[in-house]
């Protein structure tokens, strides 16, 4: 475990295996450890980093507000600290929204990216989705102490006392409107979209993504010269809150990274 200090923040990493680095980012109110299922397999071939995001797991807070932007800086900070010239880039929900604003920030860090469960608008979630971030408050903290992610965080983070500091922040986060559709062509990586066919994220959007990246535009041909780099996996029982442990997952995102 380590910290890298980087844009007034003690941001918490740690790193698993050798080889080409991929850096992963949790989910919200989550930490590195959400992708302890998927370690193991990706570490055999790579240098896996798993970071905790601003204010989550091992990172303390610091006195600015949650923005994807912000935390998309930090993560090329790390990056240049960690002295890589190119990183792999993989992201769940937040995490995902970071590592798409790393994309389109930091082209220059990013080789391959790796998108999942998140849109790249706010509509692109149900609106029953958006109605739920809408009534997310520093008030419903108590309630979700019952969840795992309280228990993750109750146990690893420096001032559990703070979880309902978190939770309001979030919930300012997740209530922003933003559209980042204009600028998905500023993404020079080769991007995987990886969904479920139960996600949070409504299908039609799911389509619309994955053509502003250039995927689906046209057939491919007998030859497959009309493919787009960019490419789309709907996994089959899947959904936002269980993705993570899909059986499936691993394999459709390592030949995508090793292609």
């Amino acid at each position: 475990m380590s910290y890298a200090e980087v844009n007034g923040l003690s941001l918490h990493f740690e790193e698993h295996g050798s080889g080409e680095p991929l850096i992963l980012l949790h989910g919200g109110l989550g930490a590195g450890e959400m992708f302890a299922p998927l370690v193991p397999a990706l570490s055999e071939s790579r240098r896996v980093i798993l970071v905790d995001l601003q204010g989550h797991g091992r990172t303390a807070d610091i006195d600015r507000p949650l923005r994807p932007e912000l935390m998309a800086d930090d993560i090329a900070a790390l990056i240049k600290h960690l002295g890589i010239e190119q990183a792999d880039l993989l992201g769940y929900s937040t995490g995902a929204d970071v590592a798409l604003r790393v994309a389109i920030q930091h082209p220059q860090a990013v080789r391959r990216l790796v998108v999942v469960s998140t849109p790249c608008k706010r509509d692109g979630w149900h609106p029953e989705v958006i109605a739920a971030m809408d009534q997310m408050s520093a008030q419903t903290a108590d309630m979700m102490k019952q969840s795992p992610v309280y228990e993750l965080y109750d146990r690893i983070a420096p001032r559990p006392q703070d979880w309902s500091v978190l939770v309001g922040r979030t919930a300012e986060l997740k209530q922003q409107d933003y559209d980042w559709s204009a600028e998905i062509s500023a993404v020079t990586a080769s991007t995987l979209l990886v969904f479920g066919d139960a996600d949070a994220i409504r299908p039609a959007h799911m389509v619309e993504f994955f053509a502003l990246l250039g995927g689906g535009l046209r057939d491919a041909g007998f030859d497959g010269s009309g493919r787009s780099s960019a490419q789309l996996a709907v996994l089959p029982g899947a959904s936002h809150y269980d993705i993570l442990a899909h059986p499936h997952l691993t394999a459709t995102i390592m030949p995508f990274l090793e292609s």
